[in-house]
């Protein structure tokens, strides 16, 4: 059975390069005119699964369906754990995906395994196809030089132009106290992977002008830090190949979801995977590819390919007792192996299409003692304290003075983007709950 679906696959993968003689000039993705070959993307990405021992996603026949109340943007999801005491599940809340099979390119031409997840497309039917989000925005990054191109190869399987090594070590040294920051910004940063030069999750599927955000979970290097282990967190417990959080046999992987704010309400639940620059890498447990700071552009929207969210230098930290919870890249930096999300604040969530997976941060830092702090949960509410003056953009931000951001006149643009893509905003009604088959 195997042996016939690869050579289906390849059937497959023969048809789709003769359909795309002629480039689709359109950066919107050609939902003006649609071709044959979005439909022979996603077989092909899809019977992949299948021959890999997963379920592929079915638009017309989903295995899971969502409630309201669940709020899931992503409907491929094969179960969430919506439960949040870490006294009683560890990782916190985390979610199941469908893990694909592919080859990255190394910098000495060779060919290696690597197994990546699919959050995002910039195509609608194809969104619609592989149960993704559709981010038409994505698109805007053809051309940057922060995307990457692939190809197929005859079975059926992306090449990536990119690598990514995940065998470092983690490891954190918070700064020290300087005015009212402390934690924050770290004295030093060891990010737990780094990408080459040519890596980047915003991917060109070959003869199109369609963005996926394709992100590397492992290889033969090692594996992401956002793998939850069963065992634990330590420093073996992020490196163990045989976590059974990466089912190779069922072509899925479960990974930890970060908590944030949006509109005024908490449980904006995201991934993080790979950034920009090696701070947030380290912080946020994500991978460091710098090719992403190519992408257009720092400081704009709704221009280019990436989407402001605000961060906060110096949040409430676990020791005020807030009744919301604490927040900040403090309270990040200075957990026991950055185990405390930062909570960030998110201005729109997927159902809106200016959304996009790749997160440029516009970092802010209260001017009031500790005990006067508060959490931000609303952009609103952030352009209200930037204008009384509680806060005031990081001080370490790249840019100067504010550009052209119809989300905020006063934010500016701290020079670093995380590829956070939303999964689910649930009502605090689900909290608690699990859907699906959220463990391997």
């Amino acid at each position: 059975m195997k042996k016939l679906i690869y050579t289906m696959m390849a059937a497959g993968a023969i048809l789709f390069a003769s359909c795309n003689s002629d480039d689709d000039n359109n950066p919107s993705g050609g939902d003006d005119n649609p071709q044959a070959e979005t439909p022979s993307a996603a077989s092909l990405l899809l019977n992949s699964i299948e021959a890999d021992g997963g379920t592929p996603y079915d638009a017309d026949n989903p295995i899971l369906s969502f409630t309201d109340a669940q709020n899931v943007f992503l409907p491929s999801i094969l179960g969430i754990d919506y439960r949040t005491d870490r006294n009683v599940v560890p990782a916190g809340p985390t979610a199941r995906f469908p893990m694909f099979q592919g080859w990255e390119t190394l910098p000495s031409g060779e060919r290696r395994e690597g197994y990546y997840v699919i959050t995002e497309a910039s195509d609608s039917d194809l969104a619609r196809e592989l149960g993704v989000i559709y981010a038409p925005r994505m698109a805007e990054s053809i051309g940057s030089g922060g995307e990457q191109n692939s190809q197929w190869t005859d079975d059926g399987r992306l090449i990536f132009e990119g690598s990514v090594d995940f065998s470092p070590t983690r490891s954190l040294t918070p700064g020290g106290g300087q005015d009212l920051l402390f934690g924050f910004p770290p004295a030093s940063v060891t990010p737990g992977a780094v990408a080459d030069a040519n890596w980047s999750s915003y991917v060109v599927l070959p003869g199109t002008n369609i963005v996926i955000n394709a992100q590397l979970v492992a290889n033969s290097t090692g594996i992401h830090d956002r793998i939850p282990n069963p065992n634990g967190n330590s420093q073996a417990d992020e490196d163990d190949q045989n976590n059974p959080n990466l089912d190779r046999s069922q072509a899925s992987v479960v990974m930890q979801l970060l908590d944030g704010w949006h509109d005024g309400s908490p449980y904006y639940f995201h991934i993080v995977t790979d950034t920009s620059d090696p701070g947030p890498a380290t912080i946020e447990l994500g991978v460091y590819a710098p090719r992403l700071n190519n992408l257009p552009q720092f400081g704009l929207f709704p221009g280019g390919s990436m989407l402001p969210f605000s961060p906060t230098a110096n949040g409430v930290t676990p020791d005020a007792n807030n009744p919301l919870g604490f927040q900040g890249l403090n309270s990040a930096s200075i957990s026991e192996r950055q185990v405390n999300d930062p909570t960030n604040t998110f201005p729109i969530d997927p159902s809106d299409t200016r959304y996009a997976p790749m997160w440029d941060a516009h970092i802010t830092e209260f001017t009031v003692q500790a005990e006067d702090r508060v959490i931000l949960t609303s952009f609103g509410q952030i352009n209200d304290l930037l204008d009384d003056g509680t806060l005031i953009p990081f001080r370490g931000n790249a840019n100067a003075s504010p550009l052209a951001n119809s989300l905020s006149d006063l934010l500016t643009a701290t020079g670093a983007i995380i590829n956070c893509p939303v999964i689910t905003q649930p009502d605090a009604s689900v909290i608690g709950t699990q859907i699906g088959s959220p463990r391997n």
